[in-house]
């Protein structure tokens, strides 16, 4: 856990005698028992409710949303925006904060995914229909954003300070767009055609990866509209680029997840 800690943000200020000192960050670990909370509230909310009040699931639950949502803010306050960020004095600590946050969204995700696997295996019968063309034109929106965030980086090492703005830019607009194509999506379903979040199995199935997912893609147009901004008043170059980097990890994740989220919930609900 101390590996952990010191990675998140946390970095080594040097004194005026040359001694070093670690500076810890507390938001992971915020956000870890956050996350404990939550999914223990949810897990008596599915499974208790006839051995528990339903104010305690509630409680746990939000409790639990309030520390997610406070440490995933207050490391990125740390990793993004603070002064003196973004630079390239701790590149391999947030790189490797970042790599170990995705690993942990590899599980929540897989956990969704499985429950789809069990669910999918049994009784099946829908008569909705999940694979419009708009999925496609929002697949292709996500693709294109994963290449346009990969050659911006790409522009600031080199230097090309106007390519790497427009293409960044690109991909702030391409996510803003594909997270309102997902809210056209919800309307249709939910107010067109009354496929709700009770619709039997595949509801609940669809609405969790969806959403989830929807989360974590708003979370990315935050990031990346931060970066922006911070471009903008020219915060990043060559050998500064550590936030744009690690933004790009965390994009191109989102990206590889919904690819799979398509072809397994979509394209697996209709067939």
């Amino acid at each position: 856990m101390s590996g952990w800690l010191n990675t998140a943000g946390g970095h080594a200020d040097e004194d005026h005698d040359g001694e070093h000192h670690e500076h810890r960050s507390r938001w992971p670990l915020i956000a870890a028992v956050g996350a404990g909370l939550l999914y223990l509230g949810a897990g008596f909310f599915f499974v208790g409710l006839d051995l528990v009040p339903v104010v305690i699931p509630a409680g746990l639950a939000g409790v639990g949303a309030l520390g997610v949502l406070a440490g995933l803010f207050g490391w990125a306050y740390e990793a993004f925006i603070a002064p003196g960020t973004g630079h390239g004095g701790h590149a391999d600590l947030y790189t490797t904060t970042m790599i170990l946050f995705l690993a942990s969204d590899v599980a929540t995700f897989s956990a969704g995914f499985i429950y789809y696997a069990f669910v999918r295996a049994g009784a099946w019968e829908t008569t909705h229909e999940l694979l419009t063309p708009l999925v496609f034109i929002n697949t292709a929106l996500l693709v294109a954003s994963s290449v346009t965030i990969h050659y911006s980086h790409h522009a600031l090492e080199a230097g090309e300070r106007r390519t790497f703005l427009g293409l960044l830019g690109a991909t702030l607009a391409l996510g803003v767009v594909f997270l309102g194509g997902q809210v056209y999506e919800y309307y249709e379903l939910l107010v067109v055609e009354g496929f709700s979040l009770t619709s039997g199995v595949l509801g609940s199935a669809f609405y969790g990866l969806t959403g989830l997912h929807g989360l974590h893609v708003a979370l990315g147009v935050l990031l990346i509209a931060i970066a922006f901004g911070r471009s903008l008043r020219g915060e990043y170059g060559p050998g500064h680029d550590t936030a744009i980097k690690t933004t790009s990890l965390y994009w191109h994740f989102v990206d590889a997840v919904w690819i799979f989220l398509v072809v397994v919930l979509y394209v697996g609900a209709s067939v």
